[in-house]
């Protein structure tokens, strides 16, 4: 490619996903509204870019692997300029809807605090390699020093890398979720080749070489040497494998105090899409919980670590899919307040229930500010008032933006 083939352009904005947009519509990844650079379009995108002009907010990416990784997208802004542009995703996402509110300060995640990481693991000619995808691509990068994950999580790559000798063929790749618990790393493998003897042991011999809490493989557990304990408020669960949990401790515990905040003076909470218990067992310190959701076995777990606990008010929980069969009428009778924290699609069928349960305060919890808005805004128009929106980001660097906000019933 040419410098007389390139042509000038000027970054108007961030996309959703982290690129810079020119005017004109063509995608420039790492870069920053105002920069002036050149590159040559392909399609929507520009590629063979070069600065000439760099924005004020850009700084120097803080991870050696940041140019090959796919694992982050914003290392090379400013933590004031992602802080501002993450809450105005959600700024922006409420106005389409016609709702303003109020918006507290940002709570950011420190860098090296991830406690869990998606990583792909492949079989190579001299052995395997495992770590994160490179930018829109299957190239798997290694990234011994990662700046997103714990210190402590770091030895899951090598065990990654272990487990794809192990068990994947030559054109398969391991999807290995790597977890922090209390008792050490709970590894959790998918797309493994099916277990025989000589993988049942090699497996066996691995989670006790590396002094694994667990191993799962293809969703069955295969070495349980410690439960892999995660702590919510005064209870211990055990998640099932793979089971979701947030990013880091200090997101996680973001969200807690939220959500409790906003649920203060409740007596009787139900809690939407519950999880193992994040937010459902803190809150039983306060008031009685009823938690629902629709994996059988988190539900397990819930109850498992309430039983386990001492000075907890009551936690009742069942399983039920809330999309097919979402808690309706009179099932709201008795509850002064709600907790829904659903996947990224949102709820609407629960939230149009909801908003006519007649639920005093709501405490919603989302990872997509365009789901969130448009739930908020049939919340609204039911007679609910937006108070405040508080936006957490502990997926630092990255697109991802995850919020609370507080609901509360003002009209009939």
């Amino acid at each position: 490619m040419t410098v007389e083939q390139q042509h000038q352009f000027t970054i108007a904005r961030l996309g959703h996903q982290g690129d810079g947009v020119t005017g004109d519509g063509l995608f420039a990844p790492r870069t920053l509204p105002g920069e002036i650079v050149t590159g040559c379009a392909e399609g929507n995108r520009l590629t063979d870019i070069k600065l000439v002009t760099p924005s004020p907010d850009r700084v120097s990416a803080p991870c050696r692997h940041y140019k090959s990784c796919g694992g982050c997208q914003l290392q090379h802004a400013s933590d004031p300029f992602i802080a501002n542009w993450k809450q105005s995703i959600v700024e922006t996402a409420l106005a389409a809807r016609g709702i303003s509110t109020e918006f507290r300060p940002i709570l950011t995640s420190p860098a090296a605090s991830r406690r869990r990481a998606a990583l792909s693991a492949r079989r190579t000619k001299k052995g395997a390699l495992a770590g994160f995808h490179a930018r829109a691509s299957d190239t798997i990068v290694q990234v011994p020093e990662c700046r997103l994950l714990d210190p402590l999580l770091l030895p899951a790559l090598g065990v990654a890398e272990k487990l794809a000798q192990l068990g994947a063929s030559r054109r398969g790749e391991l999807s290995v979720t790597a977890t922090l618990s209390r008792n050490g790393l709970d590894i959790a493998v998918l797309g493994g080749a099916e277990p025989d003897g000589p993988l049942l042991l090699g497996l066996a011999q691995l989670a006790e070489a590396a002094d694994l809490a667990r191993l799962a493989w293809n969703g069955e557990t295969m070495a349980l040497r410690r439960p892999p304990v995660q702590v919510f408020g005064k209870a211990e669960v055990a998640p099932p494998p793979g089971a979701f949990l947030q990013a880091t401790l200090e997101g996680e515990a973001a969200l807690q105090a939220t959500v409790s905040e906003i649920v203060s003076e409740a007596s009787a909470i139900v809690d939407l899409f519950s999880g193992c218990g994040t937010f459902a067992l803190p809150l039983a310190g306060t008031a009685r919980v009823h938690a629902i959701e629709g994996d059988a076995e988190m539900i397990r777990a819930l109850e498992k670590g309430w039983r386990n606990s001492t000075g907890l008010k009551r936690v009742t929980a069942e399983t039920r899919d809330l999309y097919r069969n979402p808690l309706v009428g009179d099932e709201f009778n008795g509850f002064d307040a709600c907790v829904i924290d659903p996947p990224r699609a949102g709820a609407e069928a629960q939230v149009a229930n909801l908003a006519e349960s007649g639920v005093g305060v709501i405490a919603f919890v989302s990872c997509n500010p365009t789901t969130f808005a448009r739930d908020a805004a049939y919340m609204v128009r039911a007679g609910y008032t937006l108070d405040w929106v508080q936006v957490v980001d502990q997926f630092r660097w990255s697109s991802h933006v995850e919020l609370v906000g507080k609901l509360t019933l003002t009209s009939a």
